[in-house]
C-alpha cells in the first residue's frame, strides 16, 4: 500500500500519497524561491495555495487522497513556476520584484460568460464591465449583423481561458490577484447561479437579462444543432448503407434512379474492361476511401451535435483529412490518366451495293444474343445500349441497332457505321476498324448480327455500331423479332410517333413497304 502523508493547505487538511507529495512540495518551493523576495510576494503565495487548496477539494474532496495526476492537473490549471517571471536590476542581485504587468492577451473569460465568454474576454482585456462590451455588440448587430457576425469571429478565433497562467495574461499581473479573490467571491444573482461575479447592482441586472436571453439563445441553438446532427446522421448512414448494399451485396433495386434494368452494382467488374486491369483494384481501393470517409465523417459529427461532446479527435480529424486529400489526388492523376484513352473519336464506314435488289426483302437475325454464353449484362436504357460480359475471357459483346432509309436510287445499300475512341484520331480509327461485325446477304434475305464484339486485349472505348439500310421505294419487307428489337434501338418516342413506329402494333406478323416516306405498313400477316 503507498504512504499517504497528511498536509495543511490553505488551511485545510489534505491525505496525499509520497509521489503526489514530494511533486507538490518541489512545485511550491520553485514558486517560493521565485516570489519569497517580491513585492507582495508573500500575499501572492498565500493566494495561489489557497487556489490549490479548492481544486484539490473540487478534484477528490476532503476524504479523498490526492495523486500525482491531481498534482499535474493543478499545475497545468495554476502554471508553472517558470509562468511567474521575476525582473531583476542590471546590477548587483538585490530584491527582485515581481513583475507588475505583462502583455495581456486577449481570451474567453470562462468565468464571465453568457453564450461563450468572448465579451467577458474583452472586458477583462480592457479592464472595464463587460455588461457595457455586451451592450456594445447588440447595438452593432442592429447595423446589418455586424456584431452578430465579429461576435462569431471572435468566438472562433480567440481560444478559452482555461488555466490560471492564461488568465494572468487575461488580466494582466497586476489584476490577477484581485481576480482570483474576486472568483473566490463569486456571488448567486437572482436565480442563483454561481459564477456570477460581484459587481455594481445594475451590472448585475443587465447581466442576469443577458443571462436569461443567452439561456433561450442557447436552448434553440442546442435544438437547431439536435435537428442538424440527426440529419446528418440519417443521410449518412443511408448513404453509406446504400453504397455497401450497391457494390457489396449486388443490391441494386431499391437504389437505382432511374430504371430497374440499370446494374450499377457491375460498375467494379466493368472496370477491368475500361481501365488497365493492374489499376482497377487502386481505382477501388482509393474510390472507396474518397466516397466512404466524408460518410464516416458526417455520421460522427452527426453524433457530436447531438450528444454535445468533446473529444480530442483533432489528430484523428487531420489525419483523415490529409489521408482524403492525398486519397482525392491519387485518383484524379489515374482516372485522368485512363481518361486520356478516351480523349478523341473516330467513325468508319462500310458500304455494299446491290444494283438488282429483289422486289420483296426478308430481314433476319445473324448471330442472336440469346445464342451467347454470357455472365454478366449492363444496360442502359435511355441509349438502349446493353453490353454483355464473359468473365472468364473477357470478351466484351455490344448491341447493335438497325435503321432503313428509302434509297435514292433502284439499288440497295448496306452501310455499317463503327464507332470507337482513343488517345488520338488515328488510334480511334484503328479502334473502330478493328471491332468485329458482321452480315450476310443469301438471295432475298440479309442476316444482320444483334451485337458485335470489341477485340480481345482492346478496352471498351464507348464502341458502337450501328447497320443503316437503304431499300428501294416500293420493297416489301419482313422482320423476324430480334431485328425489330434492333430497329426499335435506333429511333426515341419522337421520331416513332413521326414515322408510326409504335412498339403496340410493330412485330413479325406485319408486312411493310418502303414509300418514299419511310416504311408503311400494308398487312397483319408474313407471308414467309
Amino acid at each position: 500500500m503507498d504512504k499517504t502523508i497528511k498536509i495543511n493547505l490553505g488551511g485545510t487538511l489534505f491525505q496525499i500519497d509520497e509521489d503526489a507529495y514530494n511533486m507538490l512540495r518541489k512545485y511550491l518551493q520553485e514558486i517560493d524561491s521565485k516570489l519569497r523576495h517580491t513585492q507582495g510576494g508573500t500575499e501572492t503565495i498565500e493566494d495561489i495555495e489557497s487556489r490549490i487548496a479548492e481544486i484539490f477539494q473540487s478534484q477528490k474532496g476532503l476524504a479523498g487522497v490526492i495523486t500525482k495526476e491531481n498534482v499535474e492537473a493543478v499545475i497545468s490549471i495554476v502554471g508553472k513556476p517558470e509562468d511567474f517571471d521575476i525582473e531583476e536590476d542590471a546590477g548587483d542581485y538585490k530584491e527582485p520584484s515581481y513583475k507588475s504587468e505583462i502583455p495581456k492577451k486577449l481570451y474567453r473569460n470562462p468565468d464571465d460568460r453568457i453564450i461563450s465568454g468572448v465579451c467577458g474576454g474583452i472586458g477583462a482585456y480592457l479592464n472595464m464591465e463587460p455588461v457595457w462590451v455586451r451592450i456594445l455588440f447588440i447595438i452593432f448587430a442592429c447595423f446589418f449583423g455586424i456584431g452578430f457576425f465579429v461576435y462569431v469571429a471572435l468566438w472562433i478565433a480567440l481560444p478559452l481561458a482555461h488555466s490560471d497562467a492564461q488568465k494572468r495574461e487575461m488580466y494582466g499581473t497586476a489584476d490577477f490577484k484581485s481576480a482570483l479573490r474576486r472568483q473566490k467571491n463569486y456571488t448567486a444573482v437572482s436565480s442563483g447561479h454561481s459564477g456570477v461575479p460581484a459587481g455594481s447592482t445594475a451590472g448585475n441586472a443587465i447581466n442576469e437579462v443577458f443571462r436569461a436571453i443567452g439561456r433561450v439563445f442557447y436552448i434553440i441553438l442546442r435544438v437547431f444543432l439536435i435537428i442538424i446532427g440527426v440529419t446528418f446522421v440519417i443521410t449518412g448512414f443511408i448513404t453509406l448503407v446504400s453504397f455497401v448494399m450497391v457494390f457489396f451485396f449486388n443490391y441494386p433495386g431499391y437504389f437505382s434512379i432511374h430504371s430497374h434494368d440499370v446494374n450499377l452494382f457491375y460498375l467494379p467488374d466493368f472496370l477491368n474492361y475500361v481501365v488497365n486491369p493492374a489499376l482497377v483494384p487502386w481505382i477501388l481501393v482509393l474510390g472507396f476511401i474518397v466516397i466512404l470517409m466524408p460518410l464516416l465523417a458526417l455520421i460522427y459529427w452527426g453524433v457530436k451535435m447531438i450528444f454535445w461532446f468533446r473529444a480530442k479527435d483533432g489528430i484523428v480529424a487531420l489525419a483523415g483529412l490529409v489521408l482524403w486529400v492525398i486519397s482525392v489526388a491519387a485518383l484524379s492523376i489515374i482516372l485522368f490518366n485512363e481518361g486520356i484513352s478516351f480523349a478523341e473519336s473516330a467513325r468508319t464506314y462500310s458500304n455494299e451495293i446491290i444494283e438488282k435488289p429483289p422486289r420483296e426483302l426478308y430481314i433476319q437475325a445473324g448471330k442472336k444474343v440469346s445464342g451467347l454464353n454470357y455472365d454478366k449484362e449492363i444496360n442502359l436504357p435511355e441509349k438502349e445500349y446493353n453490353i454483355y460480359l464473359v468473365e472468364e475471357s473477357r470478351a466484351l459483346y455490344i448491341s447493335t441497332c438497325l435503321t432503313m432509309n428509302n434509297s435514292d436510287d433502284k439499288s440497295l445499300r448496306i452501310n455499317v457505321r463503327k464507332r470507337s475512341a482513343g488517345r488520338s484520331r488515328t488510334d480511334a480509327t484503328r479502334r473502330a476498324v478493328e471491332l468485329v461485325y458482321g452480315y450476310n446477304i443469301s438471295g432475298d434475305t440479309i442476316a444482320v448480327d444483334e451485337y458485335f464484339t470489341v477485340p480481345a486485349g482492346n478496352k471498351w472505348s464507348f464502341d458502337n455500331v450501328g447497320v443503316n439500310l437503304y431499300i428501294p421505294e416500293g420493297t416489301i419487307i419482313h422482320f423476324d423479332q430480334s431485328t425489330i428489337d434492333m430497329f426499335s434501338h435506333c429511333f426515341d418516342h419522337s421520331d416513332r410517333d413521326y414515322f408510326g413506329y409504335d412498339e403496340d402494333y410493330f412485330n413479325p406478323e406485319q408486312t411493310w413497304e418502303m414509300t418514299r416516306h419511310g416504311l408503311n405498313r400494308i398487312s397483319g400477316e408474313n407471308k414467309k
